[in-house]
Protein backbone atom coordinates (compact mmCIF):
# COMPACT_ATOMS: atom_id res chain seq x y z
CA UNK A 1 0.00 0.00 0.00
CA UNK A 2 2.42 2.38 0.81
CA UNK A 3 4.14 1.86 -2.27
CA UNK A 4 1.02 3.45 -4.41
CA UNK A 5 2.25 6.72 -2.50
CA UNK A 6 6.10 6.43 -2.60
CA UNK A 7 6.38 8.43 -6.01
CA UNK A 8 2.98 10.79 -5.69
CA UNK A 9 5.53 12.12 -2.44
CA UNK A 10 8.85 11.92 -4.91
CA UNK A 11 7.04 14.11 -7.56
CA UNK A 12 4.59 16.57 -4.48
CA UNK A 13 5.07 19.85 -5.46
CA UNK A 14 6.02 21.78 -2.04
CA UNK A 15 9.08 23.88 -1.89
CA UNK A 16 7.85 26.63 -4.28
CA UNK A 17 6.32 27.28 -0.54
CA UNK A 18 7.64 25.32 2.27
CA UNK A 19 11.18 24.89 3.53
CA UNK A 20 13.14 21.69 4.42
CA UNK A 21 12.19 22.36 8.41
CA UNK A 22 14.68 21.42 10.36
CA UNK A 23 15.39 18.22 12.29
CA UNK A 24 16.99 19.30 15.69
CA UNK A 25 17.88 17.36 18.57
CA UNK A 26 15.93 18.32 21.92
CA UNK A 27 19.21 18.15 24.45
CA UNK A 28 16.99 18.68 27.71
CA UNK A 29 14.79 16.23 26.73
CA UNK A 30 17.39 13.75 25.81
CA UNK A 31 18.92 14.25 28.89
CA UNK A 32 15.69 13.44 31.08
CA UNK A 33 14.62 10.70 29.00
CA UNK A 34 17.71 8.74 28.67
CA UNK A 35 17.15 8.39 24.81
CA UNK A 36 17.80 10.24 21.83
CA UNK A 37 14.90 12.89 21.17
CA UNK A 38 14.81 14.85 17.86
CA UNK A 39 12.09 17.54 16.38
CA UNK A 40 11.32 18.34 12.91
CA UNK A 41 10.17 21.84 13.50
CA UNK A 42 7.61 22.57 11.16
CA UNK A 43 6.23 25.26 13.07
CA UNK A 44 9.12 27.01 11.49
CA UNK A 45 7.51 26.75 8.15
CA UNK A 46 5.96 30.26 7.03
CA UNK A 47 2.56 30.16 8.28
CA UNK A 48 3.72 28.29 11.19
CA UNK A 49 2.30 25.10 10.04
CA UNK A 50 3.17 21.98 8.16
CA UNK A 51 -0.25 22.56 6.48
CA UNK A 52 0.97 24.21 3.52
CA UNK A 53 2.57 21.79 2.15
CA UNK A 54 -0.87 19.48 1.13
CA UNK A 55 -3.02 22.77 0.53
CA UNK A 56 -0.06 23.56 -2.66
CA UNK A 57 0.62 20.20 -3.94
CA UNK A 58 -3.27 19.69 -4.35
CA UNK A 59 -3.95 23.07 -6.27
CA UNK A 60 -0.59 22.88 -8.28
CA UNK A 61 -1.81 19.68 -9.76
CA UNK A 62 -5.28 20.97 -10.63
CA UNK A 63 -6.31 21.27 -14.21
CA UNK A 64 -6.11 24.85 -16.03
CA UNK A 65 -9.99 24.80 -15.80
CA UNK A 66 -10.11 24.28 -12.20
CA UNK A 67 -7.60 26.61 -11.31
CA UNK A 68 -9.56 28.99 -13.35
CA UNK A 69 -12.19 28.53 -11.40
CA UNK A 70 -11.02 28.63 -8.05
CA UNK A 71 -11.02 26.61 -5.37
CA UNK A 72 -12.80 26.19 -1.84
CA UNK A 73 -11.99 24.90 1.87
CA UNK A 74 -13.36 25.32 5.15
CA UNK A 75 -11.03 26.07 8.04
CA UNK A 76 -10.50 27.74 11.14
CA UNK A 77 -6.90 28.25 11.10
CA UNK A 78 -4.00 25.95 9.31
CA UNK A 79 -5.38 24.52 6.41
CA UNK A 80 -7.29 28.23 5.68
CA UNK A 81 -3.85 30.02 5.68
CA UNK A 82 -2.28 26.73 3.79
CA UNK A 83 -5.28 27.27 0.70
CA UNK A 84 -4.85 30.80 0.80
CA UNK A 85 -1.25 31.06 0.58
CA UNK A 86 -1.35 28.67 -2.04
CA UNK A 87 -3.51 30.33 -4.18
CA UNK A 88 -1.83 33.26 -4.02
CA UNK A 89 1.77 31.96 -5.40
CA UNK A 90 -0.13 30.12 -8.21
CA UNK A 91 -2.58 32.93 -9.13
CA UNK A 92 -6.02 31.10 -7.90
CA UNK A 93 -8.73 32.51 -6.69
CA UNK A 94 -9.54 30.90 -3.26
CA UNK A 95 -12.70 31.08 -0.64
CA UNK A 96 -12.16 30.19 2.88
CA UNK A 97 -15.28 28.96 4.88
CA UNK A 98 -14.51 29.82 8.35
CA UNK A 99 -16.90 29.57 11.48
CA UNK A 100 -18.34 32.97 12.94
CA UNK A 101 -15.92 31.85 15.97
CA UNK A 102 -13.19 32.04 14.29
CA UNK A 103 -10.41 34.58 15.84
CA UNK A 104 -10.20 37.51 14.39
CA UNK A 105 -6.20 37.28 13.77
CA UNK A 106 -6.92 34.05 11.84
CA UNK A 107 -9.69 35.52 9.60
CA UNK A 108 -7.04 38.78 9.34
CA UNK A 109 -4.60 36.16 8.17
CA UNK A 110 -6.48 34.91 5.52
CA UNK A 111 -7.41 37.74 3.80
CA UNK A 112 -3.94 39.24 4.22
CA UNK A 113 -2.70 36.09 2.39
CA UNK A 114 -5.33 36.84 -0.71
CA UNK A 115 -8.28 34.47 0.54
CA UNK A 116 -12.10 35.80 0.06
CA UNK A 117 -12.75 34.40 4.31
CA UNK A 118 -16.59 33.80 4.44
CA UNK A 119 -17.62 33.80 8.05
CA UNK A 120 -20.38 31.10 8.31
CA UNK A 121 -22.06 28.87 11.24
CA UNK A 122 -20.59 28.57 14.67
CA UNK A 123 -18.80 25.52 14.52
CA UNK A 124 -16.26 23.01 11.82
CA UNK A 125 -19.02 20.88 10.45
CA UNK A 126 -21.29 23.39 9.44
CA UNK A 127 -18.46 25.74 7.69
CA UNK A 128 -17.59 22.75 5.82
CA UNK A 129 -21.31 22.07 4.86
CA UNK A 130 -21.58 25.62 3.56
CA UNK A 131 -18.29 25.15 1.57
CA UNK A 132 -19.45 22.50 0.02
CA UNK A 133 -22.74 24.00 -1.32
CA UNK A 134 -20.02 26.71 -2.40
CA UNK A 135 -18.34 24.22 -4.58
CA UNK A 136 -21.48 23.09 -6.09
CA UNK A 137 -23.32 26.33 -6.66
CA UNK A 138 -20.26 28.32 -8.26
CA UNK A 139 -18.56 25.13 -9.94
CA UNK A 140 -15.49 25.54 -7.32
CA UNK A 141 -12.78 22.76 -6.41
CA UNK A 142 -13.19 21.62 -2.86
CA UNK A 143 -9.71 21.80 -1.30
CA UNK A 144 -10.29 19.19 1.43
CA UNK A 145 -7.87 19.28 4.27
CA UNK A 146 -6.84 15.55 4.92
CA UNK A 147 -8.91 13.22 2.87
CA UNK A 148 -7.29 13.64 -0.85
CA UNK A 149 -4.04 11.90 -2.30
CA UNK A 150 -2.53 15.08 -3.10
CA UNK A 151 -2.79 17.01 0.39
CA UNK A 152 -1.37 13.25 2.05
CA UNK A 153 1.57 13.09 -0.57
CA UNK A 154 2.16 16.70 0.00
CA UNK A 155 2.54 15.93 4.09
CA UNK A 156 4.17 12.75 3.03
CA UNK A 157 7.22 14.94 2.32
CA UNK A 158 8.09 15.24 5.87
CA UNK A 159 8.71 11.59 6.45
CA UNK A 160 10.84 12.02 3.09
CA UNK A 161 12.95 14.48 4.61
CA UNK A 162 13.16 13.05 7.74
CA UNK A 163 14.78 9.98 6.64
CA UNK A 164 16.98 12.26 4.48
CA UNK A 165 18.11 14.23 7.31
CA UNK A 166 18.73 11.06 9.47
CA UNK A 167 20.72 8.60 7.81
CA UNK A 168 20.99 6.25 11.32
CA UNK A 169 18.67 4.02 12.74
CA UNK A 170 15.19 5.61 13.90
CA UNK A 171 12.76 3.31 16.61
CA UNK A 172 9.89 5.57 16.36
CA UNK A 173 8.53 8.61 14.77
CA UNK A 174 5.80 9.92 16.75
CA UNK A 175 2.88 12.05 15.06
CA UNK A 176 0.00 14.09 15.68
CA UNK A 177 -3.42 12.80 13.87
CA UNK A 178 -6.37 15.08 13.52
CA UNK A 179 -8.07 13.97 10.21
CA UNK A 180 -5.18 11.69 9.67
CA UNK A 181 -3.55 13.36 5.87
CA UNK A 182 0.03 14.30 8.55
CA UNK A 183 -0.05 10.68 9.25
CA UNK A 184 -1.24 8.65 6.39
CA UNK A 185 1.70 10.65 4.34
CA UNK A 186 4.66 10.22 6.88
CA UNK A 187 3.68 6.36 7.66
CA UNK A 188 3.58 5.67 3.54
CA UNK A 189 6.93 6.82 2.89
CA UNK A 190 8.61 5.69 6.38
CA UNK A 191 7.67 2.00 6.19
CA UNK A 192 8.10 1.62 2.68
CA UNK A 193 12.10 2.75 3.16
CA UNK A 194 12.22 1.43 7.17
CA UNK A 195 9.74 -0.84 7.83
CA UNK A 196 11.41 -1.36 11.19
CA UNK A 197 10.79 2.12 12.09
CA UNK A 198 7.42 2.59 14.24
CA UNK A 199 4.83 5.25 13.70
CA UNK A 200 3.04 6.47 16.40
CA UNK A 201 0.07 8.43 16.22
CA UNK A 202 -0.81 10.89 19.50
CA UNK A 203 -4.29 12.37 19.92
CA UNK A 204 -6.11 13.91 23.04
CA UNK A 205 -7.50 12.02 25.31
CA UNK A 206 -10.79 14.17 24.26
CA UNK A 207 -10.44 13.18 20.82
CA UNK A 208 -9.61 9.77 20.19
CA UNK A 209 -10.63 9.44 16.12
CA UNK A 210 -7.98 7.62 14.71
CA UNK A 211 -7.10 5.22 18.03
CA UNK A 212 -11.20 4.19 18.67
CA UNK A 213 -11.45 3.64 14.55
CA UNK A 214 -8.46 1.25 14.61
CA UNK A 215 -10.01 -0.72 17.87
CA UNK A 216 -12.96 -0.94 16.20
CA UNK A 217 -11.48 -1.99 12.98
CA UNK A 218 -13.49 1.08 10.92
CA UNK A 219 -13.98 4.75 10.94
CA UNK A 220 -16.32 6.08 13.98
CA UNK A 221 -18.32 9.44 14.26
CA UNK A 222 -17.52 10.58 17.43
CA UNK A 223 -20.16 12.41 19.75
CA UNK A 224 -17.61 15.56 20.17
CA UNK A 225 -14.42 16.15 20.70
CA UNK A 226 -12.01 18.27 23.13
CA UNK A 227 -11.79 22.22 21.77
CA UNK A 228 -8.28 22.82 23.76
CA UNK A 229 -5.94 21.21 20.72
CA UNK A 230 -8.53 22.60 18.10
CA UNK A 231 -5.64 21.66 15.34
CA UNK A 232 -6.93 18.14 15.74
CA UNK A 233 -10.34 18.10 16.58
CA UNK A 234 -11.65 16.62 14.16
CA UNK A 235 -14.66 13.65 14.38
CA UNK A 236 -14.14 11.15 12.27
CA UNK A 237 -10.48 10.05 10.59
CA UNK A 238 -10.74 10.63 6.57
CA UNK A 239 -11.65 7.39 4.74
CA UNK A 240 -8.41 7.38 2.22
CA UNK A 241 -6.26 8.20 5.97
CA UNK A 242 -7.68 5.73 7.76
CA UNK A 243 -7.22 3.13 4.74
CA UNK A 244 -3.61 3.68 4.46
CA UNK A 245 -3.04 4.24 8.92
CA UNK A 246 -4.76 0.81 9.50
CA UNK A 247 -2.02 -0.40 7.61
CA UNK A 248 0.83 0.74 8.71
CA UNK A 249 0.28 2.84 11.81
CA UNK A 250 2.03 1.05 14.82
CA UNK A 251 -0.32 2.20 17.74
CA UNK A 252 -1.93 5.53 18.92
CA UNK A 253 -1.04 6.90 22.50
CA UNK A 254 -3.69 9.20 24.15
CA UNK A 255 -2.84 12.64 26.09
CA UNK A 256 -4.57 14.73 28.84
CA UNK A 257 -5.09 18.36 28.62
CA UNK A 258 -1.89 18.65 31.24
CA UNK A 259 0.24 16.42 29.15
CA UNK A 260 -0.34 18.54 26.89
CA UNK A 261 0.50 21.70 28.48
CA UNK A 262 3.56 19.77 30.10
CA UNK A 263 4.76 19.35 26.38
CA UNK A 264 4.51 22.61 25.05
CA UNK A 265 6.41 24.10 27.88
CA UNK A 266 9.41 21.16 26.98
CA UNK A 267 9.24 22.65 23.53
CA UNK A 268 9.52 26.13 24.88
CA UNK A 269 12.47 24.95 26.88
CA UNK A 270 14.23 23.79 23.80
CA UNK A 271 13.55 25.87 21.11
CA UNK A 272 11.96 29.47 23.06
CA UNK A 273 9.06 29.20 20.56
CA UNK A 274 5.96 28.25 21.54
CA UNK A 275 3.57 25.18 20.15
CA UNK A 276 -0.10 25.49 19.42
CA UNK A 277 -1.43 22.64 21.57
CA UNK A 278 -1.81 20.18 18.41
CA UNK A 279 1.57 21.15 17.73
CA UNK A 280 3.19 19.91 20.52
CA UNK A 281 1.19 16.30 20.93
CA UNK A 282 3.77 14.03 19.60
CA UNK A 283 6.30 15.43 22.32
CA UNK A 284 3.27 14.77 25.09
CA UNK A 285 3.49 11.07 23.15
CA UNK A 286 7.10 10.58 23.39
CA UNK A 287 7.46 10.90 27.32
CA UNK A 288 4.44 8.85 27.99
CA UNK A 289 5.84 6.04 25.48
CA UNK A 290 9.04 6.46 27.47
CA UNK A 291 7.84 6.10 31.09
CA UNK A 292 5.35 2.97 29.50
CA UNK A 293 7.98 1.18 28.21
CA UNK A 294 10.92 2.11 29.98
CA UNK A 295 13.37 2.25 27.67
CA UNK A 296 16.51 4.31 27.14
CA UNK A 297 19.00 4.60 24.52
CA UNK A 298 16.48 4.44 21.39
CA UNK A 299 16.42 7.68 18.84
CA UNK A 300 12.81 9.23 19.05
CA UNK A 301 11.49 11.77 16.31
CA UNK A 302 8.27 13.90 17.07
CA UNK A 303 7.11 16.12 14.21
CA UNK A 304 6.54 19.64 15.67
CA UNK A 305 3.43 20.24 13.15
CA UNK A 306 2.68 24.19 14.16
CA UNK A 307 2.60 27.34 16.20
CA UNK A 308 -0.31 28.73 15.95
CA UNK A 309 -1.38 29.43 19.45
CA UNK A 310 -3.51 32.12 20.34
CA UNK A 311 -1.80 34.21 23.09
CA UNK A 312 -4.85 34.52 25.74
CA UNK A 313 -4.26 30.82 25.70
CA UNK A 314 -0.83 30.92 27.00
CA UNK A 315 -2.01 31.45 30.56
CA UNK A 316 -4.08 28.43 30.41
CA UNK A 317 -1.24 26.50 29.38
CA UNK A 318 1.51 27.94 31.57
CA UNK A 319 -1.00 27.43 34.35
CA UNK A 320 -1.97 23.35 34.05
CA UNK A 321 2.07 22.36 32.66
CA UNK A 322 3.50 21.70 36.27
CA UNK A 323 0.18 19.40 36.87
CA UNK A 324 0.74 17.73 33.37
CA UNK A 325 4.79 17.59 34.50
CA UNK A 326 3.87 15.82 37.46
CA UNK A 327 5.32 18.69 39.49
CA UNK A 328 2.75 20.21 41.41
CA UNK A 329 -0.41 18.39 43.28
CA UNK A 330 -4.23 19.34 44.31
CA UNK A 331 -5.03 18.81 47.37
CA UNK A 332 -8.68 19.74 49.03
CA UNK A 333 -7.60 19.62 53.27
CA UNK A 334 -9.81 19.96 56.30
CA UNK A 335 -7.90 21.67 58.93
CA UNK A 336 -8.88 23.18 62.48
CA UNK A 337 -10.57 26.53 62.67
CA UNK A 338 -8.06 28.11 65.49
CA UNK A 339 -5.01 29.82 65.60
CA UNK A 340 -1.81 28.31 63.93
CA UNK A 341 -3.71 25.79 62.26
CA UNK A 342 -2.25 27.12 58.54
CA UNK A 343 1.29 27.06 60.45
CA UNK A 344 0.95 23.74 61.22
CA UNK A 345 0.08 22.61 58.25
CA UNK A 346 2.85 23.98 56.51
CA UNK A 347 5.43 22.64 58.66
CA UNK A 348 3.85 19.12 57.76
CA UNK A 349 4.40 19.67 54.53
CA UNK A 350 8.31 20.15 55.45
CA UNK A 351 10.42 21.79 52.67
CA UNK A 352 7.89 21.22 49.75
CA UNK A 353 7.11 24.62 47.95
CA UNK A 354 3.47 25.52 48.36
CA UNK A 355 2.45 26.82 44.78
CA UNK A 356 -1.08 27.59 46.20
CA UNK A 357 -3.69 28.44 49.15
CA UNK A 358 -6.71 29.33 49.00
CA UNK A 359 -9.16 29.22 51.93
CA UNK A 360 -12.22 31.33 53.34
CA UNK A 361 -13.55 31.22 56.85
CA UNK A 362 -16.46 29.18 56.99
CA UNK A 363 -17.35 28.12 60.86
CA UNK A 364 -15.94 28.06 63.94
CA UNK A 365 -15.07 24.18 63.69
CA UNK A 366 -12.92 23.74 60.19
CA UNK A 367 -11.77 25.21 57.82
CA UNK A 368 -11.48 23.33 53.97
CA UNK A 369 -8.13 24.59 52.54
CA UNK A 370 -7.34 24.77 48.28
CA UNK A 371 -3.62 24.30 47.82
CA UNK A 372 -0.89 23.29 45.32
CA UNK A 373 2.08 21.43 46.86
CA UNK A 374 5.39 21.35 44.69
CA UNK A 375 6.72 17.57 43.77
CA UNK A 376 10.19 16.19 43.09
CA UNK A 377 9.58 12.77 43.00
CA UNK A 378 6.16 12.79 40.77
CA UNK A 379 2.88 10.73 41.32
CA UNK A 380 5.09 8.99 44.14
CA UNK A 381 5.60 11.62 46.23
CA UNK A 382 2.02 12.48 45.58
CA UNK A 383 0.57 9.73 47.16
CA UNK A 384 3.59 9.72 49.50
CA UNK A 385 2.38 13.13 50.77
CA UNK A 386 -1.44 12.23 51.09
CA UNK A 387 -0.56 9.63 53.36
CA UNK A 388 1.73 11.54 55.30
CA UNK A 389 -1.14 14.18 55.47
CA UNK A 390 -3.61 11.64 56.71
CA UNK A 391 -0.90 10.57 59.39
CA UNK A 392 -0.85 13.71 61.06
CA UNK A 393 -4.87 14.19 61.37
CA UNK A 394 -5.56 16.01 58.21
CA UNK A 395 -8.37 14.86 55.94
CA UNK A 396 -7.14 15.26 52.61
CA UNK A 397 -8.82 14.60 48.73
CA UNK A 398 -6.55 14.21 45.93
CA UNK A 399 -7.85 17.17 43.68
CA UNK A 400 -4.91 16.90 40.72
CA UNK A 401 -6.88 15.09 38.46
CA UNK A 402 -10.07 16.69 39.10
CA UNK A 403 -11.05 18.32 35.78
CA UNK A 404 -13.42 20.53 37.54
CA UNK A 405 -11.25 21.73 40.27
CA UNK A 406 -8.61 22.69 38.31
CA UNK A 407 -11.21 24.43 35.82
CA UNK A 408 -13.36 26.24 38.19
CA UNK A 409 -13.15 25.35 41.90
CA UNK A 410 -9.52 26.89 42.24
CA UNK A 411 -11.17 30.41 41.47
CA UNK A 412 -14.50 30.04 43.35
CA UNK A 413 -12.77 29.34 46.91
CA UNK A 414 -14.60 32.23 49.22
CA UNK A 415 -17.31 34.00 49.09
CA UNK A 416 -18.96 36.28 52.09
CA UNK A 417 -18.34 34.74 55.44
CA UNK A 418 -20.89 36.76 58.22
CA UNK A 419 -19.54 34.77 60.68
CA UNK A 420 -15.74 35.92 60.08
CA UNK A 421 -16.65 39.10 61.90
CA UNK A 422 -14.31 42.08 62.69
CA UNK A 423 -12.33 41.32 59.57
CA UNK A 424 -9.51 43.47 58.34
CA UNK A 425 -8.12 42.97 54.76
CA UNK A 426 -4.33 43.06 53.85
CA UNK A 427 -2.49 42.36 50.79
CA UNK A 428 1.30 41.72 51.13
CA UNK A 429 4.30 41.35 48.88
CA UNK A 430 7.46 39.32 50.25
CA UNK A 431 10.96 38.09 48.38
CA UNK A 432 9.72 34.78 46.86
CA UNK A 433 12.42 31.43 47.64
CA UNK A 434 12.01 28.69 49.62
CA UNK A 435 10.11 28.48 52.72
CA UNK A 436 9.49 32.33 52.29
CA UNK A 437 5.44 31.74 53.09
CA UNK A 438 6.15 29.34 56.02
CA UNK A 439 8.49 32.43 57.43
CA UNK A 440 5.21 34.87 56.49
CA UNK A 441 3.14 32.31 58.09
CA UNK A 442 5.02 31.89 61.59
CA UNK A 443 4.98 35.77 62.11
CA UNK A 444 1.60 36.09 62.24
CA UNK A 445 1.40 32.73 65.13
CA UNK A 446 0.53 35.56 67.62
CA UNK A 447 -3.04 34.79 68.46
CA UNK A 448 -4.56 36.44 65.38
CA UNK A 449 -7.10 34.41 63.98
CA UNK A 450 -6.43 34.16 59.76
CA UNK A 451 -9.92 34.28 58.37
CA UNK A 452 -8.93 34.48 54.67
CA UNK A 453 -6.01 33.85 52.54
CA UNK A 454 -4.60 33.41 49.27
CA UNK A 455 -1.33 32.97 47.54
CA UNK A 456 -0.27 31.92 44.23
CA UNK A 457 3.05 30.73 43.53
CA UNK A 458 3.80 32.22 39.47
CA UNK A 459 7.28 32.47 39.67
CA UNK A 460 8.02 36.33 39.88
CA UNK A 461 10.73 37.67 42.33
CA UNK A 462 8.26 38.33 44.76
CA UNK A 463 5.35 36.21 46.51
CA UNK A 464 2.07 37.77 46.83
CA UNK A 465 -0.74 37.16 49.27
CA UNK A 466 -4.10 38.64 49.88
CA UNK A 467 -4.90 37.93 54.45
CA UNK A 468 -8.17 38.15 55.99
CA UNK A 469 -7.31 38.46 59.96
CA UNK A 470 -10.07 39.09 62.35
CA UNK A 471 -9.00 42.11 64.60
CA UNK A 472 -10.77 44.69 67.00
CA UNK A 473 -9.77 47.02 68.91
CA UNK A 474 -6.40 47.13 70.41
CA UNK A 475 -5.46 43.84 68.36
CA UNK A 476 -5.54 46.02 65.13
CA UNK A 477 -3.10 48.59 66.70
CA UNK A 478 -1.09 45.88 67.63
CA UNK A 479 -1.26 44.48 64.19
CA UNK A 480 -0.52 47.11 62.09
CA UNK A 481 2.58 47.83 64.34
CA UNK A 482 3.75 44.45 63.75
CA UNK A 483 3.58 44.68 60.06
CA UNK A 484 5.34 47.84 59.98
CA UNK A 485 8.20 46.11 62.01
CA UNK A 486 8.23 42.89 60.02
CA UNK A 487 9.58 45.12 56.76
CA UNK A 488 6.86 43.09 54.42
CA UNK A 489 5.90 45.69 51.93
CA UNK A 490 2.13 45.70 52.23
CA UNK A 491 -1.40 47.64 52.51
CA UNK A 492 -4.69 47.39 53.86
CA UNK A 493 -7.60 46.74 51.04
CA UNK A 494 -11.02 46.05 53.80
CA UNK A 495 -12.55 49.15 51.97
CA UNK A 496 -11.62 47.93 48.14
CA UNK A 497 -14.56 48.10 46.49
CA UNK A 498 -14.19 44.17 45.39
CA UNK A 499 -13.67 42.67 48.47
CA UNK A 500 -16.40 44.59 49.50
CA UNK A 501 -18.96 43.02 46.46
CA UNK A 502 -17.60 39.34 46.89
CA UNK A 503 -15.83 38.30 49.73
CA UNK A 504 -16.91 40.78 53.26
CA UNK A 505 -16.61 39.04 56.20
CA UNK A 506 -18.95 40.16 58.70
Amino acid sequence: MSRDYIEKILRARVYDVAIESPLEKASRLSTRTGNRILLKREDEQQIFSFKLRGAYNKIYHLTPDERAAGVVAASAGNHAQGVALAGKRLGVSTTIVMPVTTPAIKVETVRRLGGKAVLQGDSYDEAYAHALKLATAKGLTFIHPFDDPDVIAGQGTIGMELLRQHADPIDAVFVPVGGGGLIAGVAAYIKHIRPETKVIGVEPEDSPTLERAMAKGRRVTLPRVGLFADGVAVRQIGKETFRVARKLVDEVILVNTDEICAAIKDVFDETRSVSEPAGALAIAGIKKYVAREKISGQTLIAILSGANVNFDRLRHIAERAEVGEQREALFAVQIPEKPGSFLGFCRALGKRSITEFNYRFSDQQSAQVFCGVELRNGNTERAELVELLTGKGFEVVDLTDNETAKLHIRYMVGGHAPEALNEKLFRFEFPERPGALLDFLKGLTRGWNISLFHYRNHGSAYGRVLVGVQLKGKATKEFRRYMESSGYAYSEETDNPAYQLFAKGG
